[in-house]
């Protein structure tokens, strides 16, 4: 290394690593070469030490980010064969890759408030994402019915999995958990603009009708969502966005999933289940007016019952009418031969997805004797795992959703709006065997079979011939131009996203 003097010119200053002046007093004192090459050799040496060291670094960071590697490629393997051994229902929760906000210009703000059941409202979610996102508007989270008959509190976000909600769909529509603070303020201090859209309409009432009083109010409320969209003339793209909604986006909140998933795992770990939707609750026979069976005391009380709510219009019934036009649920005892003649294993578990039983002690004797091994949710799990459910009864039903879905066997003793979404779900999940009971026979030739005029080998012929194609196999939904709730409800049979029912 050369060094510049004052006056101009170089002098070296190292040679090989060993300072000028150090190295001239080696040679002063007679230093030999022989010492002076091992000086040097000494440099190279610590040099090649360094070097060393350096490479078992080097090595030693190559064998933990193999070791890494390594770890993770297993970590992949175990996760994915979880997802192939997991039940097709709980795939959900794996792990969510989110799509891409769409970006669109926004015409308003869609609030609305959900009436009826849990199922009912389920069905009216998926029809208002469809709605605002066909109008490009904003949908604000749902509000769930608290002022029903069943006076549950549970918001959207004690049922439903609120943020995978939001995000599963943001490729689709914008949907936020409360308006924003200019149009909150404004809402506050003006007269919201509410309104129920008018039933079984289609797109082009939206269109037409709906979007102008958006965009000239910005905000918008619907007092219902109930059967707001028509079953049928609407478009396929908004169709499979309705089963997308209700199939992919409606996961259960957290503490419901994991309690479903229980219960499924000990039912599973017993053998097969069937699950009976068994609506006979005292609310049912009352409003139905279905009261057979019944002795003149109950067929008082269920009477009573029904005039004291203002908002159930219908009072006087003539149940044995409409028993006989197949407009009543069956009975347990009727259920019960039913399950009979159709063969069931009298050795399958039958899991009764309903609050409780009207008169269960007398009603539901006959069910047990033929089937022994009855269990609901309360039988299978300890009184403490179940509180956090109780005076929910929309959470409950919830639960009895997701072992539904589940199940070998379903079958409802009414079609109300559990079994239709059972029903189209379970279609969806590649047609899973359903019983769809034909209750105007059924309820004839038990009479029949109970007057003593047909045997029980007839009988049972008969209750099979009828069902041999009523077992959720594919067909196409009814249709009746002008009379929506005549045809088949479109979340009962959801056709547009299934295969084609000719290539079945």
């Amino acid at each position: 290394m050369k060094e510049k003097k004052p006056d101009g010119k170089m002098k070296l200053k190292y040679i090989g690593g060993i300072r000028v002046d150090i190295l001239k007093g080696l040679i002063v004192r007679g230093l030999k070469a022989k010492k002076l090459k091992g000086l040097m050799n000494g440099g190279s040496k610590a040099k090649k030490l360094k070097a060393q060291s350096k490479l078992s670094q080097m090595k030693l960071w190559a064998i933990r980010v193999t070791t890494m590697v390594l770890l993770w490629c297993i970590a992949m393997q175990f996760k994915g064969l979880g997802q192939v051994l997991e039940p097709r229902l709980f795939k959900t929760g794996s792990a969510y890759s989110l799509p891409p906000t769409r970006i669109y210009k926004n015409n308003g703000y869609l609030m609305v408030s959900s009436n009826g059941g849990l199922n009912q409202m389920r069905a009216g979610i998926c029809d208002m994402v469809a709605i605002a996102r066909y109008l490009n508007v904003t949908l604000i989270v749902p509000e769930l019915d608290n002022t029903s008959f069943w006076n549950d509190h549970s918001q959207f976000e004690d049922i439903f999995d609120v943020d995978y909600f939001i995000t599963s769909l943001r490729d689709e529509v914008q949907i936020l958990k409360e308006l924003p603070p200019k149009q909150k303020q404004d809402v506050q201090q003006e007269t919201l603009y509410s309104m129920p859209p008018i039933s079984w309409s289609n797109m082009t009432y939206y269109y037409e009708t709906i979007l102008p009083r958006i965009r000239a109010y910005e905000v918008v409320h619907f007092t219902k969502t109930d059967s707001r969209l028509a079953n049928n003339g609407i478009p396929d793209e908004v169709q499979k966005l309705r089963c997308r909604v209700n199939y992919k986006a409606l996961r259960f909140a957290p503490p419901i999933e994991e309690m479903g998933k229980k219960i499924v795992n000990i039912l599973r770990e017993r053998g097969p289940f069937l699950v009976l939707h068994l609506r006979y609750e005292m609310d049912m026979v009352a409003f139905s007016g279905c009261n057979e069976g019944c002795n003149e005391e109950e067929i008082e009380a269920l009477t009573i019952m029904r005039y004291a709510y203002p908002w159930w219009k219908e009072k006087e019934i003539d149940s044995k009418q409409k028993r006989n036009d197949g407009l009543c649920p069956l009975t347990p005892e009727e259920t019960a031969l039913t399950l009979r003649a159709l063969d069931i294993d009298r050795d399958i578990q039958v899991y009764v997805a309903a609050a409780d039983i009207y008169k269960a002690e007398k009603r539901m004797k006959s069910l047990k004797e033929v089937f022994p091994n009855l269990v609901k949710k309360e039988t299978l799990l300890e009184p403490s795992e179940l509180e956090p459910f109780r005076n929910h009864s929309n959470q409950m039903a919830a639960l009895d959703y997701y072992v539904s879905i589940e199940s070998d066997i379903f079958l409802s003793t009414y079609g109300g709006n559990m079994a239709k979404l059972v029903e189209g779900h379970r279609r969806y999940l590649g047609f899973k065997k359903t019983i769809l009971l034909d209750r105007k026979l059924l309820v004839n030739i038990i009479d029949r079979f109970k007057n003593d005029t047909m045997s029980w080998d007839e009988f049972s012929v008969s209750v099979k011939a009828a069902h041999a194609d009523r077992m959720g196999n594919p067909t196409r939904r009814l249709e009746v131009p002008g009379k929506p709730k005549e045809e088949d409800y479109f979340y009962s049979n959801p056709q547009e996203c299934l295969s084609p029912v000719d290539e079945l």
